[in-house]
C-alpha cells in the first residue's frame, strides 16, 4: 500500500511539469492568435522625435497566406514625400524572408538585403525586420517567471539568436516577450543590446476581435519607444478587412511599383 501511495504522488507531482508549455509552444500560441489568412488594412504611422515633434503617415497594407509564404505590401498613400513607396515582404516558416522595397523617385524596386533589416523603417523607430513575423528556427527560447503587467497576467518569454550573425543581422542580443496567459496576446516586446541594456520597447495594446474570423485578434494600436534617444514611433489600425478579394499576381515584385 505504501509503495502505491509513493507512485501516485510521484505521479500526480510531475502532472504539471508533463503539461507545461515549452517557452517555443506559447510563443507559437501567441503568433497563431494574431494570424490571419487574408487581410486589407489602412494604418497611420505617427514618428514622434525627443521633443515630442510629430509627423503622419498614412499606410494601406494587403497581405495573403500563399501556401509557402506570407505575403504582404505596404504602400504609403501619404505625405507627399512618400507617397509610392511601397515594401513587398515574403514571410517564410523554414528560411529566410525576401523583402523588397519600390521607390517611386527611382522608379524602381531593390531587394532588402541581410545587412539592412535593422535599419529604419521609413525612418520610425520600427525596424525593416519589424514588418516580419520572427523565423523562430533563428532563436532559443526560455521561459522565465510570470510577470503582471498593467494588470494582466504574463508568460514571459525570453528569444535569444542562436548565433552572432542573426545578433548583428537585426541589432538586438536577446528579446523579452510578455504574452497574456489568458487569451495568449502579446503585451510588450523588449530588445536588449549586448550590455543587457533595453534599446527598444514595444507595446500592443487596443486589442479587438477581428470581424468574421473566430478566435483571431488584432492590436490597433503599437507603439515602439527607443530607449537611447527617447523618439517614439506609433502604428495604428484604422479600419481592417478580412474579405477582401486579393490575388497572389498583386503581392510580385514584378508588380510592386504598380502599386
Amino acid at each position: 500500500m505504501k509503495t502505491s501511495i509513493l507512485i501516485m504522488m510521484v505521479f500526480f507531482a510531475t502532472i504539471p511539469v508533463m503539461n507545461a508549455q515549452t517557452a517555443s509552444e506559447i510563443s507559437k500560441k501567441a503568433a497563431a492568435t494574431v494570424e490571419l489568412s487574408n487581410f486589407e488594412m489602412t494604418q497611420t504611422l505617427s514618428i514622434f522625435d525627443a521633443k515630442g515633434n510629430q509627423r503622419v503617415r498614412q499606410t494601406t497594407s494587403k497581405s495573403l497566406n500563399s501556401g509557402d509564404a506570407t505575403k504582404t505590401l505596404i504602400v504609403f498613400n501619404s505625405p507627399a514625400d512618400v507617397a509610392g513607396t511601397s515594401m513587398l515582404v515574403y514571410d517564410y516558416d523554414s528560411k529566410e524572408d525576401d523583402m523588397w522595397i519600390y521607390l517611386p523617385a527611382l522608379r524602381k524596386s531593390r531587394r532588402i538585403v541581410s545587412t539592412e533589416k535593422k535599419q529604419s523603417f521609413m525612418g520610425s523607430e520600427f525596424t525593416n525586420s519589424d514588418m516580419s513575423k520572427p523565423n523562430e528556427n533563428e532563436y532559443n527560447f526560455k521561459k522565465l517567471a510570470d510577470k503582471n503587467i498593467n494588470g494582466t497576467v504574463c508568460y514571459v518569454i525570453e528569444m535569444i539568436p542562436i548565433n552572432k550573425d542573426i545578433e548583428k543581422k537585426y541589432g538586438f542580443s536577446k528579446k523579452v516577450c510578455y504574452i497574456d496567459k489568458a487569451k495568449y496576446l502579446t503585451q510588450k516586446v523588449e530588445y536588449f543590446d549586448a550590455t543587457g541594456k533595453i534599446t527598444r520597447e514595444m507595446v500592443l495594446s487596443k486589442y479587438e476581435p477581428v470581424n468574421g474570423v473566430s478566435g483571431k485578434y488584432f492590436a490597433h494600436r503599437i507603439e515602439m519607444l527607443n530607449q537611447v534617444t527617447g523618439r517614439k514611433s506609433v502604428i495604428t489600425v484604422d479600419a481592417i478587412n478580412t474579405k477582401a478579394v486579393i490575388r497572389d499576381s498583386d503581392l510580385s515584385p514584378v508588380v510592386l511599383g504598380a502599386n
